[in-house]
């Protein structure tokens, strides 16, 4: 974005944020205050993609107004067609809009910084222990809350993407392929893309009047919907972006390599855990079967109870869900640090694997992002991400409903009838103390309209209560 237009993507803004500042270093908004609101975003990022997509729905486009719906869908579409944690991908995309690459950076290291912290004391504190029922305790109450946040994001995001009925089509239809049909994440988000490319060619009116109406009355976002980023793409310097972070994902495990041998079992973490970062499409969920088997059978790092034990504290802890290879590295490398010490082993484990898990999202993102920008005012292109824009809100959805039976009932089974088959939960396992919080947080979020953390601090005190009391 040019100086210019970064000044005329800026109509009015809320009286308590600062002017843009349009230095050499092209900061949309003063770097400090950027750190200052992913930090605050970073305490907010329960509830996996569903719950952390609704999160930066609020604070970045409704609240802060630094980017506009249009804008953060397209990100948003893109990031859902990488392999990877999208909500993070998400962040970093509009860090990068934000503040260029040291942007991108900041907020994706603090998407998962307290995620990561929280996780490695829940690990060693299992070890210790093999109870983490206090601190479970304490995330649980977050989790209704965090249900009552992903409903409003689900209703806010539909009213703004959903602006034809031929897209409330589209995200029925990914719903239910989803829900009941089991269909595979890449092929729903095709077909999504095909409808809108589809729609645009035998009624370019539907797509256009959807585009010129993605606002909400608002004041206008600091990022307008129509301004290009500054940084123009070139294969010079998508050849640095590669090199560098290829380099920067790959040294340190050639180092473990190198220093504590190719069978080490840091060595083994680096690899796999490596690998399962490049076939992650459509959330964690899809990867973390493949994830389980491997750990528990193959290599034996774990038990399949203690799977369990980590996705749900992975769940109920902030950050991407993906986030539970770091409890099963923690676990590994604890028993079997071959020449460091048990702690020193699971913390380099759990490190590493961290690393090379998160390390080719920023990659993805400064690799291809200032292409994304251009491919904005391609009509034909610009239609299919509308189509994907529908379908995600029909995925976020689907998210939002593994999420609130896992929150309320204790057990689930499997339905089928024919081609059909969904997740239902057990009635006779439903939660009287999820079921109250969850109430009160509604209440709290729909009716008293209270900010975020503050429902998430009382709902967090309400679950830690059920324990004490």
């Amino acid at each position: 974005m040019t100086q210019d237009a970064s000044q005329d993507a800026i109509r009015s803004t809320p009286d308590d944020e600062v002017p843009v500042n349009t230095d050499v270093r092209q900061d949309v908004i003063p770097f400090r205050q950027a750190v200052r609101a992913w930090f605050l975003i970073s305490l907010q990022t329960f509830g996996g993609p569903a719950g952390q997509i609704a999160v930066m729905q609020r604070t970045l486009v409704e609240e802060k107004r630094w980017i506009g719906q249009q804008r953060f869908n397209h990100a948003l579409n893109y990031c859902m067609l990488l392999p990877g944690p999208e909500a993070q991908q998400l962040a970093i995309y509009v860090g990068w809009l934000l503040n260029g690459t040291r942007g991108g950076l900041v907020a994706g290291t603090l998407f998962v910084l307290p995620g990561m912290l929280a996780l490695l004391v829940l690990s060693a504190v299992y070890i210790l222990w093999q109870d983490t029922t206090p601190v479970t305790a304490l995330f649980a109450g977050i989790a209704p809350a965090v249900l009552a946040i992903v409903a409003q994001a689900v209703i806010r995001v539909a009213k703004r993407s959903l602006i034809h009925p031929v897209f409330v089509a589209v995200a029925v239809a990914a719903f239910v392929a989803l829900a009941l049909f089991g269909v595979p994440f890449p092929v729903v988000v095709a077909v999504a893309a095909l409808v809108g490319w589809t729609v645009h060619r035998l009624a370019p009116h539907v797509v256009k009047s959807g585009n010129e109406h993605g606002g909400d009355g608002g004041p206008a976002p600091l990022i307008s919907d129509d301004a290009l980023h500054h940084a123009q793409p070139s294969w010079r310097s998508a050849g640095k972006i590669l090199a560098v972070g290829l380099a920067t994902w790959w040294v340190p495990v050639a180092a473990v390599a190198l220093f504590l041998g190719t069978d080490s079992v840091f060595t083994t973490q680096g690899l796999f855990f490596s690998g399962t970062a490049l076939v992650t499409f459509g959330g964690a969920y899809a990867v973390l079967a493949f994830v389980a088997q491997r750990a528990v059978e193959t290599y034996a790092w774990l038990t399949p109870g203690e799977m369990v034990r980590g996705l749900a504290l992975a769940e109920t802890t902030p950050g991407p869900l993906i986030m539970v290879v770091q409890f099963v590295a923690f676990l590994g490398a604890y028993r079997d640090p071959g020449a460091l010490t048990p702690w020193a082993g699971a913390l380099l484990g759990a490190l590493l694997t961290t690393w090379v898990t998160f390390v080719p999202c920023f990659l993805f993102i400064f690799l291809g992002a200032p292409y994304v920008e251009r491919l904005r005012h391609n009509t034909a292109i610009s239609a299919a991400l509308t189509g994907i824009t529908a379908a995600v809100v029909g995925v976020i959805a689907n998210l939002a409903l593994y999420f609130a039976e896992h929150t309320l009932f204790a057990k689930t089974f499997t339905w089928a009838w024919g081609p059909f088959s969904a997740q239902l939960p057990e009635p006779q396992t439903v939660s009287p103390i999820a079921l109250g919080i969850t109430a009160a947080a509604l209440v709290m979020t729909f009716v008293l309209r209270w900010p975020m953390l503050r429902v998430l601090a009382v709902c967090a005190a309400l679950g830690l209560a059920t324990v004490l009391l």
